[in-house]
C-alpha cells in the first residue's frame, strides 16, 4: 500500500516547495485539487488541457522527486439546485476526467452531489428520515429525477475516458454509506466506485472495517482518505450525531475530526489496512488534515508516522509453511 497526502493541506507553499516537502516526507502519493471545493492552485486545468509542454513540465516536476499522483479531486455538486453551481461543477468535472486521461491519472475525486426538494427549490435538501413522508418523496425525485441521471451520462463519459470516479461517501450529499454507493453503481457502472473515507463512517455509526468488506467485495473502492474521527459520547447524548454546532466548538460537539491515530488506535488503523488489502484494495492512503486542534504541519507528519508504523508495504511471500 502507498501513503500519499491531499495537497490541499499546503497551498501555503508554491507547487516546487510542496513537491519537496511531501518527497522529504517519505510519501509516494499526491492528490491534487482541480476545482470546486479544493480549488486548483496547483493544477490550472484550462492551461494544462490546452498545452501539452505544460503537462510535460507539470508532470516532470511530480515524477522527478519519485512522487506519483494517486487522484485529481475536485469536490463539488453537480445536481445543485442553483443552476450556475451546477454547470461550473459539472465543467470542473469533466474537464478533470479529460485531464486525468491525458496524464494517465487513474481516478478523479468528488462527490455524488445534493440536489433540491423540486424543481423550483433555491437551496440543497438532504433528506434523512423517511417520515414525514414529505421526505420521502423528496428523496425519491431527488434520486430518480436528478442523481441517477446525471450519473448515468457522467458515467459513460468516464468510460470512454477511462477514468474511475471516486465519489466520497460524506454526509450533505445523496450518497455516503456503503448502500447509497452500491445503489448508485448498480444504476450506473464500474467507473463509478467509492473515495473510502473513515472519519465520515465512524460518526453515522458505520464500522469502516464492515463498510470496507462490503464495498471491497463489490470491487467498489477506488480511492482511500486517511482522516480519523473522536466520538464524544457524553456530547451525543446532548446534540446526538446530527451535531450542527461549528467543527471548532471541540469541548462541546458530538464528534470531531482528528489526525489519524488521534480518534482511533493505530491498532484499529492497522486492521483498516490489512482488510482494505484482504478486500481488493492495495492502492493509497491519502492523509487529509481537518483537525482543529492540531496545526497541519504537526497532524500530517503524526499521521505519516502512525501509518508508515502500520502500513503494509511489500507483497506477501509464499506460504513456506503450509
Amino acid at each position: 500500500m502507498k501513503i500519499g497526502v491531499f495537497s490541499v493541506l499546503f497551498y501555503d507553499k508554491n507547487f516546487e516547495d510542496m513537491l519537496d516537502y511531501v518527497a522529504e516526507s517519505g510519501l509516494d502519493m499526491i492528490e491534487v485539487g482541480t476545482g470546486g471545493n479544493p480549488g486548483d492552485k496547483f493544477c490550472k486545468l484550462d492551461e494544462l488541457l490546452e498545452n501539452e509542454d505544460k503537462r510535460q513540465a507539470f508532470m516532470k516536476s511530480i515524477t522527478d522527486r519519485g512522487l506519483q499522483i494517486s487522484g485529481f479531486s475536485c469536490h463539488n455538486n453537480p445536481i445543485s439546485p442553483d443552476p450556475i453551481e451546477a454547470k461550473e461543477a459539472d465543467e470542473t468535472l469533466r474537464k478533470t476526467i479529460r485531464l486525468a486521461n491525458l496524464l494517465d491519472v487513474p481516478v478523479v475525486n468528488t462527490f455524488s452531489g445534493i440536489a433540491g426538494s423540486d424543481d423550483t427549490a433555491k437551496k440543497p435538501n438532504w433528506p434523512v428520515t423517511p417520515w414525514p413522508t414529505a421526505y420521502s418523496e423528496i428523496y425519491d425525485y431527488q434520486w430518480n429525477e436528478k442523481l441517477i441521471p446525471y450519473w448515468q451520462d457522467l458515467a459513460e463519459f468516464a468510460k470512454e475516458q477511462d477514468v474511475k470516479i471516486a465519489i466520497e461517501l460524506h454526509a450533505g450529499f445523496l450518497v455516503h454509506t456503503p448502500y447509497t454507493m452500491l445503489k448508485l453503481r448498480e444504476a450506473t457502472n464500474e467507473y463509478i466506485g467509492a473515495n473510502l473515507d473513515p472519519s465520515h463512517l465512524w460518526w453515522q455509526g458505520i464500522d469502516p472495517i464492515a463498510a470496507i468488506r462490503i464495498l471491497g467485495q463489490a470491487n467498489a473502492i477506488h480511492h482511500f482518505h486517511a482522516k480519523d474521527t473522536y466520538i464524544n459520547q457524553e456530547n451525543v447524548n446532548m446534540y446526538g450525531l446530527t451535531d450542527m454546532q461549528p467543527y471548532g466548538n471541540v469541548a462541546t460537539r458530538a464528534w470531531t475530526f482528528r489526525t489519524v491515530g488521534y480518534g482511533h488506535s493505530p491498532y484499529v488503523w492497522a486492521d483498516i489496512i490489512s482488510q482494505l488489502i484482504i478486500n481488493g484494495y492495495d492502492y493509497v492512503l491519502s492523509i487529509e488534515h481537518e483537525d482543529p486542534i492540531m496545526s497541519v504541519e504537526e497532524g500530517f507528519q503524526k499521521a505519516c508516522q502512525t501509518l508508515k508504523s502500520v502500513n503494509i508495504y511489500d507483497k506477501p511471500a509464499d506460504m513456506w509453511w503450509a
